[in-house]
């Protein structure tokens, strides 16, 4: 075949698209499951961070299935259920009515034997989606920790939400008060809420984010509302 010709330049670039298209394939192939690994070993970090503990890279499995006990699917309706709350998108159910959620919840045992329930959250920042776990004591209601992540908030301002600085503030604050249930609020430095619920400063010129921190608890915990109820009212008795 003449190699001047059209034809067999067409063929060569065929047949190397092909080639490098395999190549490429079969590299991803090889390398989802090290990905997938290194994703969950992430999310393993972030769900341990809520309660304060620090898991290395080399041993997060096994410092997540020390402290993490038991792991739950929550209905509307409070109802408990074992199951596999690592694997449920958060993403994708909090965008459902909460009627038709299924709800993640994790049972942490820290080494003092106290109980914590960590819940996922999932929201939208100023720039695009933000995340979170935070855990509560085992009186169902006060939260012993948090931790917020982001994809690509404006740093030194919206990404702070990822600092200790904001997430402490969560500390210590409950989601009942009076015997009513009230997501935690998350207000300009100053301002105090209207209905007397628990509240944290929002950050300085990063006050989309922050509302949409509050916006993520809120639509989220509230549909964990009537298992905390049951929680909160076991612990009474």
């Amino acid at each position: 075949m003449n190699k001047q010709s059209n034809l067999y330049t067409i063929i060569y670039i065929v047949i190397l698209v092909a080639v490098v298209g395999a190549a490429l394939s079969i590299t991803a192939l090889s390398l989802k499951p090290l990905q997938t690994d290194n994703a969950n070993a992430d999310k393993m970090k972030q769900i341990l961070a809520s309660v304060h503990i620090v898991a290395e890279n080399s041993d997060v499995k096994s410092t997540f299935n020390q402290y993490i006990k038991e792991q739950y699917i929550i209905n509307p309706a409070g109802t408990a259920t074992p199951g596999n709350a690592f694997e449920i998108n958060v993403a994708q159910q909090v965008k459902l009515p909460i009627e038709k959620r299924q709800m993640p919840l994790y049972v942490c045992e820290l080494q003092n034997g106290e109980t914590k329930y960590i819940i996922p959250m999932y929201g939208g920042g100023l720039w695009g989606p933000i995340w979170g776990y935070v855990s509560i004591d085992a009186n169902g209601s006060t939260v012993y920790g948090a931790y917020f992540a982001h994809q690509g908030e404006t740093p030194g301002l919206g990404a702070e939400i990822e600092k200790p600085a904001f997430s402490t503030q969560f500390e210590g604050k409950n989601f009942f008060k009076d015997n009513r249930f009230q997501p935690i609020s998350v207000l300009k430095a100053g301002t105090k809420p209207y209905a007397g619920e628990d509240y944290v400063d929002a950050i300085s010129g990063g006050t989309i984010t922050s509302k949409g921190v509050e916006s993520m608890i809120n639509n989220t915990i509230t549909g964990y509302e009537k298992f905390l109820e049951s929680v909160k009212s076991t612990k009474q008795q």
